[in-house]
């Protein structure tokens, strides 16, 4: 049974009930938070923390790492999906919440990881149900009112042995449509929609569906052409909303097995 609250700093106390055996923070995360694998005799979980107080080098502040850190929770609790781990715990501690999620194996789909390139070489059956699991995901997400934030390759990673994908850091998304308030927003250009460049825009389920749609551009390099329609109308023309595109896709895929099949009798 994991405790409610603990009077120690956050490292100490992993310390005592497992072993650390990666730790995720300066150098890796320039957001100020710190994460942890902590190892105990039965299991392994993946440990997130605000991080030091007095960091004044990261681009949040410890009150704002707090606050997405509960937002996280929020999610998590929200919406229960197999590409998301499983928050088991919110610890308190005289540092900021822990947020205790079980551990996932995989390789971050960052594009300076190796994992990146080979996940693009794989067969594009197998990059095609990844992404469809995503779009399930965001489904759910959308359904229960979240809009994304700083979403981009490096919020997933990928088991090459199961072929599973997991969805994680999503501090940042919202609970309902906002404003940009800051300009240039958090995330990768690669997959950011234009509004999430312009002062007090509109972010909302449009947003979702462009964010998925550059995701599919740059991990599936040859869509097939009834899939390219659909990335190509998100990015362009615009749907109206995340459902919108999301059967545009489910009717895009079945068109494709469709074909399959007839081709096959």
């Amino acid at each position: 049974m994991l405790p409610a609250r603990i009077d120690v700093p956050p490292a100490t106390y992993l310390e005592q009930v497992g072993t650390i055996f990666a730790r995720f923070g300066d150098g890796t995360q320039d957001s100020g938070n710190v994460s942890y694998g902590v190892r105990t005799a039965t299991t392994q979980y993946f440990v997130k923390t605000a991080g030091d107080r007095d960091n004044t080098e990261a681009y949040l502040g410890f009150d704002d790492r707090v606050g997405l850190l509960r937002n996280a929770a929020e999610l998590a609790h929200s919406v229960s999906h197999p590409t998301l781990p499983a928050l088991h715990a919110v610890i308190e501690s005289p540092d900021g919440p822990l947020l205790v999620y079980a551990w996932r194996a995989g390789d971050l789909l960052g594009r300076r990881h190796p994992a990146y390139e080979r996940f693009k070489a794989l067969p594009t059956d197998e990059i095609r149900t990844a992404l469809d699991t995503l779009y399930e995901l965001h489904a759910a997400l959308d359904a229960a009112g979240w809009i994304p934030g700083d979403f981009y390759d490096s919020s997933m990673l990928y088991d090459f042995g199961s072929r599973a994908l997991t969805v994680f850091d999503l501090d940042l998304y919202h609970r309902g449509a906002y404003r940009n308030t800051m300009g240039q927003m958090f995330g990768s250009s690669q997959f950011m929609a234009p509004e999430e460049h312009v002062l007090g825009a509109p972010i909302d389920t449009r947003t979702t569906a462009y964010v998925m749609a550059r995701t599919a551009r740059v991990l599936l390099p040859e869509p097939p052409p009834a899939l390219d329609e659909v990335i190509v109308e998100a990015t362009t023309a615009r749907f109206p909303n995340y459902r919108a595109f999301y059967d545009a896709w489910l009717t895009a895929s079945s068109t494709i097995e469709e074909s399959r099949t007839n081709r096959s009798t």
